[in-house]
């Protein structure tokens, strides 16, 4: 490609994606999903920090379809205080928590909610990706610990689940 053609916002361009890895490492990011046009590229922490590269062509009608992701960090022990069938699902990602997809939507989980392994009980917005969170296990909502367009960081509880509801 001539230089005078080339693309300064490619999300190709080997540069970028060079500084991408650094503040990657840098800010201990676990992911980064960029689109353009039709074009992909998603770099993903693996092992010890260092970023791993897959891109690809994605469809022409792009969805609001959320990208999975990094690792879930979804049930934890609970405290001894709560007993045993307490669990919490925790943030897999640092960003921003959303109760529902749009300002006229209902919550995707609620105090009393039962929730399936499959169910969405919130969405994390990180670098401009909305990340469709999933209860990972069964049970009652019996306590949501964060706001509405809270921030968060990986690993932080948001959902205290009651798995015998």
């Amino acid at each position: 490609m001539a230089e005078s053609t080339k693309r300064t916002d490619d999300v190709f361009d080997i540069d970028r994606i060079r500084k991408l890895i650094e503040l990657m490492k840098e800010h201990e990011l676990g992911e980064i999903d960029l689109r353009q046009d039709n074009q992909r590229i998603r770099l993903c922490g693996a092992g010890h920090g260092q970023p791993v590269m897959s891109s690809g062509f994605m469809p022409q009608a792009v969805t609001a379809a959320p990208v999975p992701a990094a690792p879930p960090v979804a049930a934890a022990p609970a405290a001894d205080s709560d007993g045993p069938h307490i669990v919490y699902i925790k943030s897999p990602m640092v960003g921003t928590f959303y109760s529902r997809a749009n300002p006229n939507a209902k919550n995707f989980a609620e105090v009393g909610s039962s929730v399936q392994s499959d169910t969405v009980v919130c969405i994390i917005e990180a670098m401009k990706v909305f990340n469709e969170i999933p209860a990972e296990l069964r049970g009652k909502i019996v306590q949501v610990l964060v706001q509405n367009e809270e921030a968060v960081d990986f690993g932080k509880p948001l959902f205290k689940i009651d798995t015998r509801g």
